[in-house]
């Protein structure tokens, strides 16, 4: 039985070998400065401009949010979590529902009031400005919070050329992403909203952009929309 044993042990009464398991590789969690800096500057511009972030259960929480605001609003941009391949047809079932346009984000395209711009699930969406105008900017660097699209690119964008003139909204999502970027935007001089735990299917992203002290309202995911077009009155839009 002792021999048995030794030969289990292996050559010279060594432990016998333990079989190993594949190495799981777990992509780095990059945060917003490896797509652009944090650079907010006083607005060029006077529009206004909402920012949306969503992920776990956002495309229903958009669809409540969007399909209230009027045409006349300011232009809204949306950042959800999706695979690419849904991005572009999860923007045409929504227009085909809104008073305001909704379609998928392209490189360059000048955003206007009465319209939203979903972005595509291949890349981040940023605003930017250009000479008269706000444009969206598109970009496939590296994910951020392993995610692309980012809420926090989005809001970082806004909080640098937009800062007072900008609504922030963050709803349902599991994870943190988007919280660095209210903050950011709340440090810039935007008003926020988050949804509130009660109306949220996963009550991650809102609670850690609270956390972060990013928000000014926490809010029914029934009553945003009506919100913002009183904010949108009272700032000027």
């Amino acid at each position: 039985m002792a021999a048995d044993k030794d030969q289990r042990r292996g050559p010279q009464g060594s432990p016998p070998s333990i079989l190993e398991l594949p190495t799981i590789s777990v992509p780095p969690s990059h945060s917003a400065d490896i797509v652009l800096p944090l650079h907010p500057r006083v607005p060029a511009r006077l529009e206004r401009v909402i920012v949306v972030g969503a992920s776990t259960g956002g495309t229903e929480a958009l669809k409540d949010l969007l399909l209230p605001i009027p045409a006349h609003a300011p232009p809204i941009l949306i950042a959800q979590h999706m695979p690419e391949l849904f991005t572009k047809s999860f923007a045409e079932r929504l227009n085909s529902i809104c008073k305001i346009t909704v379609k998928e984000a392209k490189q360059g395209e000048r955003i206007l009031p009465g319209h939203a711009y979903v972005a595509p699930g291949h890349s981040h969406l940023l605003l930017a400005g250009s000479p008269g105008s706000y444009v969206c900017e598109l970009s496939q660097a590296p994910p951020v919070n392993r995610h692309r699209p980012s809420v926090d690119v989005l809001f970082r964008s806004a909080a640098n050329v937009g800062g007072r003139n900008i609504f922030g909204v963050i709803l349902t999502g599991m994870g943190r992403d988007g919280a660095q970027g209210m903050r950011e935007l709340h440090d810039a001089g935007a008003y926020n909203i988050a949804q509130d735990a009660a109306s949220c299917v996963v009550f991650g992203m809102p609670k850690e952009a609270i956390a972060l002290g990013g928000v000014n309202e926490i809010l029914p995911l029934r009553e945003i929309a009506a919100r913002l077009m009183v904010l949108v009155t009272k700032f000027g839009g």
